[in-house]
């Protein structure tokens, strides 16, 4: 795969359009390398009004004019989709799906033997700042989720996992931003509780989110605790909010959050 390859992406929804925004606006692949399909011909038309790019409403039409294919469905609709466009699927395609749950030996259990790469990405994406995790299928190659991998990073970072990861990365930056809206929406209310107006506390939070995010991105080889105690100073107030957390057991509560979202993923593509 190379910068000259044809992409289409199968559905054109918010993560397909920061998919292909992002890819657009890095230079990455120029506008007539990509090319949507949507089976509405309004939805389609919508679609490409807003992303400046053919969109089809022929998934097979679509298949048969790219070399590397994204399922960008929701999970329900994968099998039937494969099934439609499985006789279009040659060895030399690439087939990358973006849907949740859905494992590459399902995939596969309908395309056969074709070279599969699984991606979780995220909707912070939408603001190019994702975070993906890819996996291989049985028949994809290193130079395949290499590809997959370089073409994701014009929406933010990807990692490559396996496949028996794939349901934590869903988890921690697939279901991830969520959780994090609601550490901050907590704190702003918290604030809020206190006197301080709601908006302002909102701001408050959220720029300290992404301050302190930037902090832990930046650390080199300083483990996360040392940013915690050199902020908490024992005695100091910061120190009260974190013994707060240590006595309310906020590891064991993340914790049963991740597990508990890994297993609801692990059980959408069965």
């Amino acid at each position: 795969m190379n910068k000259n390859c044809k992409v289409g992406f199968i559905g054109c929804g918010k993560m397909a359009s920061a998919i292909i925004k992002g890819v657009i606006s890095s230079g990455f692949l120029a506008k007539d390398r990509l090319k949507g399909a949507e089976i509405n011909p309004e939805v389609a038309q919508a679609a490409q009004e807003r992303l400046g790019i053919d969109v089809i409403t022929d998934n097979r039409a679509l298949v048969m004019d790219s070399d590397v294919i994204f399922i960008a469905t929701k999970p329900n609709y994968v099998v039937d989709i494969l099934e439609e466009i499985k006789s279009e699927l040659t060895q030399d395609k690439l087939l990358v799906s973006i849907a949740a749950g859905v494992s590459t030996k399902k995939i596969e259990s309908v395309v056969g033997q074709n070279r599969v790469v699984r991606v979780m990405p995220n909707t912070p994406a939408l603001v190019l700042e994702g975070m993906s995790g890819v996996c291989k299928g049985s028949f994809a190659t290193d130079d395949d989720a290499e590809f997959v991998i370089e073409l994701l990073s014009n929406i933010g970072k990807c990692i490559e996992v396996s496949e028996a990861q794939i349901d934590i990365v869903t988890a921690i930056s697939g279901s991830g931003p969520a959780f994090f809206y609601k550490v901050i929406e907590d704190m702003a209310r918290a604030g809020e509780k206190l006197g301080l107006d709601y908006e302002k506390s909102l701001e408050l939070a959220t720029q300290t989110a992404i301050g302190s995010a930037k902090m832990v991105e930046n650390r080199g080889n300083t483990p996360v605790q040392t940013l915690i105690d050199n902020v908490a100073t024992k005695g100091g107030c910061t120190f009260v909010g974190i013994t707060v957390m240590n006595e309310e057991h906020s590891d064991k509560l993340f914790y049963d959050v991740i597990e508990k979202t890994t297993i609801k993923a692990s059980e959408l593509g069965k």
